[in-house]
């Protein structure tokens, strides 16, 4: 198929989209997880109204908010930036309760013997709890992975040639709309199968045995 190349081009697009946003979910999920598990009550608070806030509000919504929400406020961003503020910072709210859990399901032993060597907490976050807590959020942030590589599918509201812009824009001149709408989602399918796929291995890899037999980190 001639369009082919044009749906290859968007795919990058959409696969850029993906990582970016996903990474910049996973640092802003990091700090939310860590508040939500060993912050005082009011960082508790604050998180817990961010994580249900962001994830109540439609990604559209989101994203049209960023996008033209923010020049009244005389802060205009690229399409691009938008997108990947609108897709990582929704994914943040979702990554963070995955993280949350994965920190809580590593024993809290493990946290008092970092205590007893004479770590603060947020040193033995890092080098103790973070790691295990990495390997156990593999499955659910695979899961999440796929789910914002799909969602990137909105933001050709706001003018990014993603996948699915792309095959629109092919529509419109090749007027074959069951042909390119298929081959799009069949696109789509690889990706995700992919994205599955490939975190699955990684899991396997980096499975840590017998790990989660104990309490959680608020033994203590």
């Amino acid at each position: 198929m001639s369009s082919l190349p044009y749906l290859l081009n968007g795919a990058l697009v959409t696969i850029k989209l993906g990582i970016i946003s996903m990474l910049l979910g996973f640092v802003v999920a990091l700090p939310l997880a860590f508040g939500q598990v060993y912050g005082n009550r009011i960082i508790k608070k604050l998180v817990s109204v961010y994580e249900r806030v962001v994830r109540s509000i439609p990604l559209l919504v989101i994203l049209f908010l960023i996008f033209y929400g923010l020049p009244s406020l005389k802060i205009r961003l690229p399409e691009f930036t938008s997108a990947v503020l609108a897709l990582g910072l929704r994914s943040a709210a979702y990554q963070s309760q995955i993280y949350r859990g994965a920190i809580q399901s590593v024993s809290g032993s493990q946290m008092k013997a970092a205590l007893s060597l004479g770590m603060n907490r947020l040193t033995a976050f890092f080098y103790v709890i973070l790691p295990q807590a990495v390997r156990i959020a593999i499955p659910p942030t695979g899961n999440e992975a796929a789910i914002v590589l799909k969602d990137t599918s909105v933001v050709y509201a706001i003018g990014v040639s993603e996948l699915l812009r792309q095959g629109y824009y092919i529509i419109t001149t090749h007027y074959e709309p069951m042909l390119i709408y298929l081959t799009v989602a069949f696109i789509y399918l690889i990706l995700t199968v992919s994205i599955n796929g490939l975190l699955s291995l990684f899991e396997k890899k980096f499975k840590i045995p017998g790990i989660g037999a104990e309490g959680g980190p608020n033994d203590y």
